[in-house]
Protein backbone atom coordinates (compact mmCIF):
# COMPACT_ATOMS: atom_id res chain seq x y z
CA UNK A 1 0.00 0.00 0.00
CA UNK A 2 2.96 2.33 -0.53
CA UNK A 3 1.11 4.94 -2.57
CA UNK A 4 1.04 8.72 -2.69
CA UNK A 5 -2.26 10.34 -3.62
CA UNK A 6 -3.24 13.85 -4.48
CA UNK A 7 -6.74 14.32 -5.85
CA UNK A 8 -7.14 16.57 -8.87
CA UNK A 9 -7.36 20.21 -7.90
CA UNK A 10 -5.67 19.90 -4.50
CA UNK A 11 -2.31 21.39 -5.30
CA UNK A 12 -0.93 23.09 -2.22
CA UNK A 13 -2.00 26.63 -3.19
CA UNK A 14 -2.38 27.95 0.35
CA UNK A 15 -0.90 26.89 3.62
CA UNK A 16 0.35 23.29 3.84
CA UNK A 17 0.15 21.44 7.15
CA UNK A 18 2.10 18.19 7.38
CA UNK A 19 0.94 15.58 9.85
CA UNK A 20 1.89 12.01 10.62
CA UNK A 21 -0.77 9.42 11.37
CA UNK A 22 -0.96 5.85 12.62
CA UNK A 23 -3.04 3.26 10.80
CA UNK A 24 -4.11 0.52 13.21
CA UNK A 25 -6.51 -2.07 11.83
CA UNK A 26 -8.46 -4.54 13.92
CA UNK A 27 -11.45 -6.70 13.02
CA UNK A 28 -12.10 -4.83 9.77
CA UNK A 29 -12.03 -1.41 11.45
CA UNK A 30 -9.48 1.38 11.76
CA UNK A 31 -8.63 3.19 14.98
CA UNK A 32 -9.65 6.86 14.96
CA UNK A 33 -9.63 9.65 17.52
CA UNK A 34 -11.65 12.81 18.10
CA UNK A 35 -10.28 15.88 19.87
CA UNK A 36 -12.30 17.83 22.41
CA UNK A 37 -12.91 20.76 20.07
CA UNK A 38 -13.89 18.94 16.84
CA UNK A 39 -16.79 16.72 15.80
CA UNK A 40 -14.85 14.75 13.14
CA UNK A 41 -12.69 11.71 13.82
CA UNK A 42 -9.10 11.54 12.55
CA UNK A 43 -6.36 8.98 12.35
CA UNK A 44 -4.31 9.45 15.53
CA UNK A 45 -1.09 11.40 15.14
CA UNK A 46 0.03 14.99 14.81
CA UNK A 47 2.63 17.44 13.59
CA UNK A 48 6.37 16.83 13.85
CA UNK A 49 8.21 19.28 16.08
CA UNK A 50 11.32 21.13 14.88
CA UNK A 51 14.20 18.70 14.35
CA UNK A 52 11.98 15.65 14.82
CA UNK A 53 11.71 12.94 12.16
CA UNK A 54 8.28 11.76 11.04
CA UNK A 55 8.85 8.45 12.81
CA UNK A 56 9.90 10.17 16.05
CA UNK A 57 6.82 12.41 15.87
CA UNK A 58 4.58 9.38 15.33
CA UNK A 59 5.95 7.58 18.39
CA UNK A 60 5.65 10.71 20.55
CA UNK A 61 2.14 11.65 19.38
CA UNK A 62 0.69 8.15 19.82
CA UNK A 63 2.14 7.88 23.31
CA UNK A 64 0.78 11.33 24.26
CA UNK A 65 -2.65 10.88 22.71
CA UNK A 66 -3.41 7.21 23.33
CA UNK A 67 -0.90 5.82 25.83
CA UNK A 68 0.29 3.27 23.25
CA UNK A 69 4.03 2.71 22.84
CA UNK A 70 4.97 2.11 19.21
CA UNK A 71 7.95 -0.06 18.31
CA UNK A 72 10.11 2.20 16.08
CA UNK A 73 11.60 -0.85 14.31
CA UNK A 74 8.15 -1.76 12.94
CA UNK A 75 7.18 1.66 11.54
CA UNK A 76 6.44 1.44 7.82
CA UNK A 77 5.06 4.05 5.43
CA UNK A 78 1.60 3.06 4.20
CA UNK A 79 0.05 5.98 2.30
CA UNK A 80 0.29 9.75 1.94
CA UNK A 81 -2.80 11.81 1.15
CA UNK A 82 -3.54 15.50 0.72
CA UNK A 83 -6.93 17.08 1.38
CA UNK A 84 -8.53 20.31 2.49
CA UNK A 85 -7.65 20.80 6.15
CA UNK A 86 -10.64 20.36 8.43
CA UNK A 87 -11.55 23.50 10.40
CA UNK A 88 -8.84 25.66 8.77
CA UNK A 89 -8.98 28.65 6.42
CA UNK A 90 -9.91 28.03 2.77
CA UNK A 91 -6.88 26.97 0.74
CA UNK A 92 -5.24 25.20 3.68
CA UNK A 93 -4.18 21.67 2.77
CA UNK A 94 -3.18 18.88 5.12
CA UNK A 95 -0.62 16.34 3.93
CA UNK A 96 -1.11 13.25 6.07
CA UNK A 97 1.79 10.81 5.96
CA UNK A 98 0.42 7.54 7.33
CA UNK A 99 2.35 4.68 8.85
CA UNK A 100 1.65 1.26 10.25
CA UNK A 101 3.49 0.09 13.36
CA UNK A 102 3.23 -2.45 16.13
CA UNK A 103 2.40 -1.05 19.53
CA UNK A 104 1.90 -2.11 23.12
CA UNK A 105 -0.92 -0.94 25.33
CA UNK A 106 -4.63 -0.41 24.77
CA UNK A 107 -5.55 2.90 23.11
CA UNK A 108 -7.12 5.20 25.71
CA UNK A 109 -8.00 8.88 25.10
CA UNK A 110 -5.51 11.21 26.77
CA UNK A 111 -4.58 14.89 26.57
CA UNK A 112 -6.42 16.58 23.71
CA UNK A 113 -8.26 13.37 22.73
CA UNK A 114 -11.91 13.18 23.81
CA UNK A 115 -12.67 9.69 22.48
CA UNK A 116 -11.44 6.88 20.27
CA UNK A 117 -13.58 4.83 17.91
CA UNK A 118 -13.04 1.88 15.58
CA UNK A 119 -14.58 2.99 12.28
CA UNK A 120 -15.01 1.54 8.82
CA UNK A 121 -15.80 2.77 5.30
CA UNK A 122 -19.48 3.18 6.18
CA UNK A 123 -18.44 5.89 8.66
CA UNK A 124 -16.98 8.30 6.05
CA UNK A 125 -19.44 11.00 7.18
CA UNK A 126 -17.88 10.94 10.68
CA UNK A 127 -14.24 11.49 9.63
CA UNK A 128 -12.07 14.26 8.19
CA UNK A 129 -11.54 14.48 4.42
CA UNK A 130 -7.98 13.13 4.69
CA UNK A 131 -9.11 10.23 6.88
CA UNK A 132 -11.88 9.42 4.37
CA UNK A 133 -9.23 9.22 1.64
CA UNK A 134 -7.25 6.75 3.74
CA UNK A 135 -10.38 4.66 4.35
CA UNK A 136 -10.94 4.57 0.57
CA UNK A 137 -7.34 3.44 0.01
CA UNK A 138 -7.67 0.72 2.65
CA UNK A 139 -10.81 -0.55 0.90
CA UNK A 140 -9.16 -0.36 -2.54
CA UNK A 141 -6.21 -2.45 -1.34
CA UNK A 142 -8.46 -4.99 0.40
CA UNK A 143 -7.34 -4.14 3.93
CA UNK A 144 -10.84 -2.98 4.87
CA UNK A 145 -14.13 -4.50 3.66
CA UNK A 146 -16.38 -2.47 1.36
CA UNK A 147 -19.19 -0.58 3.07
Amino acid sequence: MDVEQRPAGTAPAGRLIEKVAWIRLENGRVLTARTHDRPAFYLPGGKPEAGESREEALVREITEELGVTLDPATIAHAVTVEAAADGKAAGTVVRMVCFTAEGTGAPVPDGEIAEVAWLGPEDRDRVSAATAMVLDELVATGLLPRA
